[in-house]
C-alpha cells in the first residue's frame, strides 16, 4: 500500500538528530523532545482509537496527514526548541490517530467488498512499503543535504507529507462492519444484517444504537468501553492483542542493528549495508504474508523459533568479529544475513496475527481493539529499550541481542495457544 509508505519517505526523519544539534540543543533537550513525542503518542494511542470506531476513519487519516505536514513545516520554519518540541507534539498525536485507524478501514473495506480474505497480503505489502520507503528517505536525504542543506530536506519533507495527505484524501470510505453512523431506531435490524454478528439483547451493539441517539460523546465512550472491553474479556481478541503486542514490540531490537555492526568492527560506510541486509529480511517476511496466513498455528510458531534461533545465532556471529577482525567482512555478513532471515519471519508472523486478530473481532470497536494492541506493543518497546541499556553495562552488544533472542522462542511457545484461529471463508465462485 503506497500510503502506508508515504509517510515514511520524509527524509528530515533521518537527519532530525543533526537538525537539532545543528541549532543548539543538547543531548539531554534532544531526549526530552524523544520522550514527549513518545508520550504523546502512548497517552492517545487507545482514546484516538476510541475516535475511529466513532467518526469518519478516512477523516481521521486525512487529519493525521495534515497534522504531520504542520509538524515539518514548523520544524523548516522555526527550527528552536519550542518549535521542535510543538512539531513532535503534532507528530505524537498524528501517530496515535493512525494507529489502529489504517488497519481498521482496509479491513472494513475489504468486507464492504466481500474480499477479507486478502487482508493478510494488503498489509503484507503495505508493511513493505513502508520499509521500502524508510530505506529511501535515508538514502535521499544524504544528497538533498549536500545540495541545499537543511532548508531543501526540510521543504522536500513538507511537499511528501503533502503528498501523504493527497493519498490519504484518496483513501476509501468504507461502512464500518457496525458504523455508528448507520445506526437509526432500527439499529438493531441493521447490524443483524452483518454477517457473523448477530445482535442478542444486551450486546455492545445494542448499546451503541442507544448511545447514537445520545450524541457524538455518549457514541465515543461507548465506543472506547467497548473496544477495551472486547480486548480484556474476550479469550480469542485477548490472546490476540497479547501476541500482536509481543511480536510488534520485539523488534524493537531494530534499532541497535547500527550499533552491533559498529561494535563488531565494521567500517562506517559498511554499517548501512549490513544494516540492508535485516531491510531485505523485514521486506521479504511482509511481502510472504498473504501466503503464510493460511498456515496452521504451530507452522506460525515453528517460523518464529527458527527466526529466534537464527537471530541469536546471527548476533553472536557478528559478535565474533571484533576477535577476529581479519574475518569482520566474513563473519558480519554471515550474521546480519541470518539475523535479516530471523527478522523477516518474526515480522511475518506478526503481520499474520495482526490479521487474525481482525478476524476474532467481533464488536463495532475494531480500531479501538487495535489501538490496545498497539499500545502494549509500544510498551514491549519500551521495556527493550530499558532491558538494552541495563544489560549492556555488563554485556557486549552481540550478547544483549542474543538474549533477545532467548524472549523470540518463549513468544513462539505462546504462538499455538494465542494465536486466535484462522477464519475459514467459502470460495465465492466466479461469474461466467
Amino acid at each position: 500500500m503506497l500510503f502506508r509508505g508515504s509517510r515514511d519517505l520524509i527524509p528530515l526523519y533521518a537527519l532530525y538528530a543533526l537538525l537539532f544539534a545543528e541549532h543548539g540543543l543538547n543531548t539531554a533537550q534532544i531526549s526530552s523532545l524523544l520522550a514527549l513525542w513518545s508520550v504523546t503518542a502512548f497517552v492517545l494511542e487507545v482514546p484516538s482509537g476510541a475516535w475511529a470506531d466513532t467518526v469518519s476513519r478516512r477523516n481521521l487519516l486525512v487529519l493525521s496527514g495534515a497534522l504531520v505536514l504542520a509538524a515539518f513545516t514548523l520544524w523548516t520554519v522555526a527550527p528552536s526548541y519550542l518549535g521542535f518540541a510543538t512539531g513532535f507534539v503534532l507528530w505524537g498525536v498524528s501517530s496515535a490517530l493512525e494507529s489502529g485507524t489504517f488497519e481498521a478501514l482496509i479491513y472494513d473495506d475489504l468486507v464492504a467488498k466481500g474480499e477479507p480474505g486478502v487482508y493478510p497480503r494488503i498489509m503484507g505489502y503495505a508493511r513493505a512499503a513502508a520499509e521500502g520507503a524508510v530505506v529511501v528517505a535515508i538514502l535521499a536525504a544524504t544528497p538533498l543535504y549536500a545540495w541545499g542543506g537543511y532548508a531543501l530536506v526540510g521543504w522536500s519533507s513538507v511537499a511528501i507529507a503533502a503528498v501523504h495527505v493527497l493519498m490519504a484524501v484518496s483513501l476509501p470510505s468504507a461502512p464500518k462492519a457496525a458504523s455508528v453512523d448507520d445506526l437509526t431506531d432500527d439499529a438493531p435490524d441493521a447490524v443483524a444484517a452483518v454477517p457473523g454478528h448477530p445482535v442478542v439483547p444486551g450486546d455492545a451493539r445494542a448499546q451503541v444504537a442507544i448511545a447514537d441517539r445520545s450524541g457524538v460523546l455518549a457514541r465515543y465512550l461507548t465506543m472506547l468501553r467497548t473496544g477495551v472491553g472486547e480486548a480484556i474479556r474476550v479469550r480469542r481478541v485477548r490472546n490476540g492483542v497479547l501476541l500482536g503486542a509481543l511480536l510488534f514490540g520485539i523488534t524493537a531490537y531494530d534499532e541497535y542493528f547500527a550499533l552491533l555492526a559498529q561494535s563488531a568492527g565494521a567500517p562506517t560506510v559498511v554499517v548501512p549495508l549490513l544494516v540492508g541486509l535485516t531491510v531485505v529480511g523485514s521486506l521479504t517476511g511482509s511481502l510472504l504474508a498473504g501466503r503464510t496466513a493460511r498456515l496452521p498455528a504451530r507452522f506460525i510458531a515453528t517460523g518464529v523459533a527458527v527466526g529466534g534461533v537464527l537471530f541469536i545465532g546471527g548476533a553472536l556471529i557478528a559478535g565474533l568479529a571484533t576477535d577476529r577482525p581479519d574475518a569482520v567482512y566474513l563473519l558480519t555478513g554471515v550474521g546480519f544475513t541470518a539475523i535479516g532471515i530471523g527478522y523477516g519471519l518474526v515480522l511475518n508472523a506478526e503481520v499474520v496475527a495482526e490479521s487474525r486478530l481482525q478476524d476474532a473481532i467481533e464488536g463495532p470497536a475494531r480500531a479501538t481493539v487495535t489501538s490496545v494492541s498497539g499500545l502494549l506493543s509500544e510498551v514491549v518497546s519500551l521495556v527493550i529499550f530499558g532491558f538494552v541499556a541495563l544489560v549492556t553495562v555488563w554485556l557486549s552488544m552481540a550478547a544483549t541481542l542474543a538474549l533477545l533472542g532467548l524472549v523470540m522462542l518463549a513468544i513462539a511457545a505462546l504462538t499455538p495457544a494465542w494465536l486466535p484461529p484462522r477464519v475459514v471463508r467459502a470460495e465465492v465462485p466466479e461469474q461466467a
